[in-house]
């Protein structure tokens, strides 16, 4: 009798040991397919087909940040990143800047990208600049950074010195162009990278041209400045500058539109009266010979090549074209100019252009 007890309990005893085994792998089991459910939902599937930017400064939080995503992203693919982001205390206003998001990534990457901060540097670019203040207003549209503290340190004349030039002739340290920086880089770090790409671009050959015209660098710009508010036209340009370097060479004023329409403050003169040319600043070049103090726009590239490579020519006249094409005739002579500037102003006089 006790043995037939005995194998009973040998029964139970196995068989409670087979459902706690059945329990047990059922329970990994779950546990391996949620691990794997998680693993490819946060790790392989990738949340977007397409880049974009978020951009996180000082004022944002995990709501906003949230908010910018949801505009790229799938709902579900948002509360991904929120739960991480929740999960690990990550706190956005900690870490500004602007954070490329690519068509690869995951859901812990985008965490992991914004987490630690990682951000992508952004194309800065900036053209056809006139003055310290479109320059300004410029960095601040496309950088994280304010216009006035801007306009300061361009005004700033120990800085400006430090820099290799004062607060007239700064402008000449922007080269136009699309340049890579981070979208917080400070202000400072910025001019150091301009000054930087400034003197890649003033190579050792292109310095001995400018030597050799008989002025420097600073000043190429200042007259490349003045040629290409002079003219629009890229094959004009080096004939207008040999024409300015001829007007230097021989102590004349340069007498040029540009300069006054800068000494005035309105470029959108069509048409130079006297009362401008008696305007009383050292820009005004009809009353001042020689260069003005810094340049009246941020020159181009090209316009500064066009200065560093200038057609060799006689004339010391031009006059814009009476068909308003844009492009000037050039004389050597006052009388030929006369000639030249009487169907100039016929022309203004027909299309009633008074000012």
């Amino acid at each position: 009798m006790a043995t037939k007890i005995s194998r009973r309990k040998k029964k139970k005893t196995c068989g409670s040991k087979k459902n706690i085994l059945y329990i047990i792998t059922a329970v990994a089991a779950i546990f391996l397919i949620s691990i794997g459910v998680i693993f490819k939902r946060y790790v392989l599937d990738k949340v977007t087909d397409t880049s974009f930017f978020i951009y996180i400064d000082e004022n944002s939080s995990l709501d906003s940040v949230t908010e910018d995503l949801q505009k790229y992203l799938e709902k579900s693919d948002v509360n991904k990143i929120r739960r991480l982001s929740k999960l690990n205390g990550y706190t956005p206003c900690n870490k500004p800047g602007a954070y490329r998001i690519d068509p690869e990534m995951n859901a812990i990457r985008i965490y992991r990208k914004l987490s630690t901060g990682s951000q992508t540097p952004i194309r800065f670019t900036f053209n056809n600049i006139r003055t310290k203040d479109d320059l300004a207003e410029t960095i601040d549209k496309q950088l994280k950074m304010d216009k006035q503290e801007v306009l300061e340190l361009l005004n700033d004349s120990a800085f400006c010195t430090d820099m290799g030039f004062d607060t007239y002739t700064i402008p000449a340290l922007f080269l136009p162009d699309s340049y890579e920086v981070y979208w917080t880089i400070a202000p400072r770090k910025l001019m150091e990278k301009m000054r930087q790409e400034y003197d890649k671009f003033w190579t050792d050959d292109r310095r001995m041209l400018a030597t050799q015209i008989g002025i420097s660098p600073i000043e190429v710009s200042t007259l490349a400045s003045i040629v290409e508010e002079e003219t629009k036209v890229p094959d004009e340009m080096n004939m207008v500058a040999g024409l300015y370097l001829n007007r230097l060479k021989k102590g004349m004023p340069l007498q040029a539109d540009p300069t006054v329409k800068y000494a005035v403050g309105n470029f959108s003169i069509r048409r130079i009266l006297h009362e401008h040319l008696t305007v009383n600043s050292p820009y005004n070049t009809y009353k001042n010979t020689g260069l003005p103090p810094g340049p009246i726009r941020i020159p181009s590239k090209a316009a500064i090549k066009a200065v560093l490579n200038y057609r060799h020519h006689p004339f010391i006249y031009m006059c814009a074209k009476e068909d308003f094409s844009g492009r000037h005739n050039f004389a050597t002579t006052y009388a030929e100019h006369q000639n030249n500037a009487i169907k100039y102003h016929k022309a203004l006089n027909k299309r009633n252009i008074l000012k």
